[in-house]
């Protein structure tokens, strides 16, 4: 789960285009919305992109967004429990 964890820190830089931010500045746990890294309801549906291309995943239900996109770890957890092998 830590190699997904530090893979998915990468790939939300790129895909949001966080240039002044590493992977080592995130904390797996820190919230993605709010308070945390303060992302918005646009970067929300880049994550959603990212889910669908990187992991072939899509969510059914839109209300399940704020639970996946909590933070890497959530969304690490996500991709374990619903990604085929």
């Amino acid at each position: 789960m830590e190699e997904l964890i530090t893979k998915l820190k990468t790939e939300v830089i790129e895909q949001l285009n966080l240039e002044d931010i590493s992977p080592d500045d995130i904390d797996a746990d820190t919230p993605l919305f709010g308070e945390g890294l303060g992302l918005d309801s646009i970067d929300a549906l880049e994550l959603i992109v990212l889910l669908e291309k990187n992991y072939g995943l899509k969510i059914e239900d839109p209300k399940d967004g704020k639970t996946i996109f909590h933070s890497i770890r959530s969304m690490a957890e996500y991709i374990t429990k619903h990604q085929k092998s």
